[in-house]
């Protein structure tokens, strides 16, 4: 089976495809089950993009989607948070007042700076930059706890990456002890190929620090906002978690894991 459980659609303020457009690329590509994960990044650093979500038009689309192909493919309604220390309260509220399958814990601002300008990396060096970015993921993750799994943990490296710059595996560990015993998971994200890196969003070695710490919740997604790159490098993402003793890929429903035996 083929799952996709991070996509997004015109819902998202960062795309402008059709959610059907999306569900029927699906279909084609032999995806027995997609999670749309739109965007919600409270108090974002640009102000030229919104990343607020029609909560209601969403849940609406999402219905009638599952009405239109639910013969064909399995669609469900996921949220990606885009998590920031002083947000984290009206993120539980909105949980608490909305559906979702699934939710993802991101986070794509650090010291109130977005990744994507490069701001965050001005006034730093690269090792000061990426501790600032995995401490503050580590103190949401332990004051914030409405969701599901960490979507692409190593994010920061999209932006700006050395080879020789430290991974932080001693702050992932602490991020691991907080969300592993809580049931939570962390997801590979490929999107990381289509920027340019030659590795899967999170990295081997944090892979197998998460393995070596019993972690076994892991979602595989595109983080897709185009239909052709729909399950990009699925075939590749199971065959490094079997190489690295994974025994299950995970997919969730009502926020409850499913888990499906890689084989």
């Amino acid at each position: 089976m083929k799952f996709d459980y991070h996509v997004h659609s015109e819902f998202s303020a960062d795309c402008n495809i059709p959610m059907e457009k999306m569900v029927e690329a699906a279909i084609q590509k032999g995806i027995q089950k997609i999670c749309f994960t739109e965007h919600i990044d409270i108090d974002y650093p640009d102000p030229t993009i919104d990343f607020d979500l029609n909560l209601t038009g969403y849940a609406q689309k999402v219905k009638d989607m599952q009405k239109q192909y639910g013969n064909d493919i399995d669609i469900y309604k996921g949220v990606e948070l885009g998590v920031q220390p002083h947000v984290l309260p009206q993120y539980e509220e909105i949980v608490a007042n909305n559906f979702f399958d699934f939710i993802i814990c991101s986070m794509h601002t650090t010291d109130r700076k977005d990744l994507h300008s490069g701001n965050l990396f001005t006034d730093c060096s690269l090792h000061e930059a990426y501790e600032k970015y995995y401490s503050e993921l580590l103190h949401c993750v332990k004051t914030y706890k409405e969701f599901n799994i960490v979507g692409h943990i190593d994010l920061v490296k999209r932006y700006k990456y050395e080879y020789n710059v430290h991974h932080f595996l001693d702050i992932m560990e602490e991020i691991f002890r907080v969300i592993i015993p809580e049931g939570k998971g962390i997801e590979i994200n490929t999107s990381s190929f289509r920027y340019g890196l030659d590795q899967f969003m999170p990295s081997k070695d944090i892979l197998q620090l998460y393995k070596e710490m019993n972690g076994e919740i892991i979602t595989i997604g595109s983080d897709s906002h185009k239909p052709n790159t729909l399950n990009d490098r699925y075939d590749e993402s199971v065959a490094l978690l079997q190489d690295l003793g994974f025994k299950y890929v995970t997919t969730f429903q009502d926020q409850k894991p499913s888990f499906h035996k890689i084989t």
